[in-house]
């Protein structure tokens, strides 16, 4: 990754492997979770992606029986075979738990103020 793209990513990515579904109207895919962050999420192209890339997708990530993130996200670029995509919208327990696994990950609260501070501005 160049210098400049590391200098204008003002989310940490975190690598985490947790089951995975992205839909759009009646359409399903299970995906690989490459990573997530504050912002959006990466993840490996199905082999049956057929979908409209306008429109956007409900994304829902399993953390554990009892908590999942679910939000609204907009295709934003393929690199080879994997999927970036944005947040539009996400409710507040989803956010708290993703809040939750970004601090996990970060190990420094300042890092993470500093990532919601960035959410919030834009």
């Amino acid at each position: 990754m160049s210098e400049s793209t590391n200098e204008r990513r003002r989310f940490q990515r975190i690598a985490f492997d947790a089951t995975t579904e992205l839909a759009q109207g009646e359409r399903r895919w299970t995906v690989e979770l490459h990573d997530l962050s504050l912002k959006g999420l990466l993840v490996k192209r199905p082999r049956d992606w057929h979908c409209d890339p306008d429109q956007p997708f409900e994304a829902r990530i399993e953390l554990s029986a009892e908590a999942q993130v679910s939000m609204e996200v907009l295709l934003i670029h393929t690199q080879q075979d994997l999927l970036g995509f944005v947040c539009r919208h996400i409710d507040l327990d989803s956010i708290g738990h993703l809040r939750r696994l970004v601090e996990l990950n970060l190990g420094d609260e300042t890092l993470l103020e500093c990532e919601l501070a960035s959410l919030g501005g834009e």
